[in-house]
């Protein structure tokens, strides 16, 4: 792996506190994500499945994680599986973790081969209960192609029906939202390797540069600092383009005049930053563009105010429109007759800024949660307003990473400059120098 050894004492703590939750006589099981065929005899680059890699950090495919704290056998409280090497997997693919390796990166005293699994775990399932499955369970995304775990959750159903089976997923998005000193330290890290991207972004865009040359110069900057790589699929975007969403084409010219919207975020120890900023390709915003990008920003500066705990995530997202509102009135936008004759269920700003203004960051870019959960201390939460005008070929958005504290708002990106003097002055050092 490129990023340094994680404390342990991590995935300890989150192996404690899954099985605090679990039910008695339980066995849970954790499959790693599946190497994905790209084309020929290739695959896509392997990225481990994020519920495994919270609770015991093996980061190698073909991994299996077993919990069962009530099991009379001694020392199988907890277990790990792991790929067995050989010599033509050392020639072809390279290193893969020994025992100890595996022992020394999640705390788990009880390593075994792969190999042992058909023998060891249906003893293991025969001394439980119940079978805890781990599904993904996100109310906004669907996959028709089924994952490893959710192939095994069948399998197992056919071959133990006896059993009573329970969810993983309900326990992993309480824990996922509550983030531990180790990992707001992983997130911190990635959203530094982003916050050297950005400088390196603003001495490099100019007039004339193409859009994926910027993807370029961050994706440099990403791998120099030992970080995976993207954490999601970067957002390039100059002028109109800037209007789409989810732009990922990234290939058109930075043209003078232009704002130029960049949303990216690197991924550090599988942690995932989430950054966008709004800058003008020439160093220097217009009227106008100063004017929407004060708006967005003030509206972002509001709802970072608002992350405290006890607040509801519906109410916080109500008051927010409210704020983008009056923003958007005040840029002549929407008028009094808009706001009067306005749908409630689809509110007259709804044109101009359409998404959520946050949501959960961690091991997922969009972290596990639950938006019925009041917000608390220890959850991180990306703001990010925007204000989009396809018939101004302008989209200005902006976004902050935010941990939770009883102390008020911590804002992880606090390095990265925002204010429109700040960029504009970062941009003209590089034309001065």
């Amino acid at each position: 792996m490129k990023y340094d050894p994680i404390n342990p004492e991590l995935f300890r703590l989150n192996r404690r506190r899954f099985a605090s939750q679990m039910k008695a006589d339980a066995i849970a099981i954790f499959h790693s994500n599946d190497l994905m065929p790209r084309n020929g005899d290739q695959y896509f680059p392997f990225r481990q499945n994020s519920s495994l890699f919270s609770l015991c950090g093996l980061d190698q495919e073909e991994t299996v994680l077993v919990l069962f704290p009530d099991c009379v056998k001694e020392g199988y409280q907890e277990v790990a599986f792991i790929k067995k090497s050989n010599d033509k997997i050392a020639t072809w693919e390279g290193h893969k973790l020994t025992k100890e390796e595996a022992r020394q990166i999640s705390g788990i005293k009880k390593i075994f081969w792969l190999d042992d699994l058909e023998t060891l775990l249906p003893e293991l399932i025969y001394l439980s209960k119940r079978i805890y499955v781990n599904t993904y369970e996100n109310e906004r995304f669907h996959t028709d192609v089924p994952s490893r775990d959710l192939r095994f959750a069948q399998y197992i159903k056919n071959r133990y029906p006896a059993h009573k089976y329970h969810r993983s997923q309900p326990i992993l998005k309480k824990m996922a939202m509550i983030k531990s000193n180790h990992e707001i330290e992983l997130i911190q890290q990635a959203c530094d390797i982003t916050e050297k991207a950005f400088d390196r972004v603003l001495n490099f865009v100019q007039p004339g540069v193409m859009e994926y040359e910027i993807e370029a110069e961050i994706i440099h900057e990403f791998l120099r600092n030992r970080a995976t790589g993207h954490a999601y699929a970067p957002i390039i975007a100059s002028g109109s383009n800037a209007c789409i969403l989810h732009y990922n084409d990234n290939n058109q010219p930075c043209r003078d005049g232009e704002v130029l919207l960049l949303d990216f975020g690197a991924e550090y120890a599988n942690y995932a930053a989430d950054l966008t900023r709004s800058i003008p390709v020439n160093g220097q915003f217009t009227k106008r563009q100063r004017s929407v990008y004060d708006a967005v920003l003030h509206v972002l500066q509001e709802a970072t105010q608002m992350l405290l705990p006890g607040v509801n995530l519906e109410d916080y997202h109500k008051e927010v429109g409210k704020m983008m509102e009056s923003e958007l009135i005040g840029l002549g936008l929407l008028d009094k007759t808009d706001i009067k004759n306005q749908d409630k269920d689809k509110p007259a700003y709804r044109k101009y800024f359409m998404h959520g203004t946050s949501h959960h960051l961690g091991l997922d870019v969009h972290d596990l949660s639950s938006r019925y959960t009041p917000i608390q201390a220890g959850m991180v939460f990306t703001v990010e307003p925007g204000i989009y005008i396809p018939e101004e070929n302008l989209g200005i958005r902006l976004e902050n990473d935010i941990l939770v504290t009883d102390h008020g708002p911590y804002n992880l990106m606090a390095n990265i400059p925002i204010e429109a003097e700040a960029i504009e002055m970062a941009m003209n050092e590089k034309v001065l120098n």
